[in-house]
């Protein structure tokens, strides 16, 4: 993906509590009011990898802290500290093919609604462009 990015590498840390071995987001792209577009490339000794595929759990993973990158920043920019999230519910999700090792992986997520501390989202996951999940999930944090 050739475009500038909101943070990657170590500096995507300020976003989330996540560190090694499950840190499951390497790159925030972009974030605005309701959509935020994050990312991963998937290494062969990621903790979620099994034999160069990355399995559903990690999946799963991976978009809930693509959401917890995004309110993150929203965080950050607002001057607030970086919240703790928590995966409060996983809905509708579809996988159409699990990821191997060296795909990148791009969320996209869209904030359906905020009410107090939980926010329901849905989000798309492609892996080197070809959609691979979807879902609704809700965060709380």
């Amino acid at each position: 993906m050739n475009v500038q990015t909101l943070f990657e590498g170590e500096n995507i840390k300020k976003l989330l509590p996540q560190r090694n071995p499950i840190l499951m987001v390497d790159t925030l792209y972009s974030a605005d009011d309701v959509e935020g577009v994050a990312g991963l490339t998937v290494q062969d000794d990621n903790f979620f990898c099994e034999d160069g595929i990355f399995t559903e759990p990690g999946l799963i993973e991976h978009i809930a802290q693509s959401a917890s990158a995004f309110v993150g920043y929203k965080a950050l920019q607002s001057g607030a500290d970086t919240p703790v999230g928590y995966i409060g519910e996983v809905k509708k999700f579809r996988l159409m093919k699990l990821p191997e090792a060296g795909n990148r992986l791009v969320t996209r997520i869209h904030i359906m609604s905020e009410v107090m501390n939980i926010t329901l989202f849905s989000a798309e996951t492609t892996a080197d462009g070809q959609v691979v999940a979807t879902c609704q999930m809700k965060l709380s944090v």
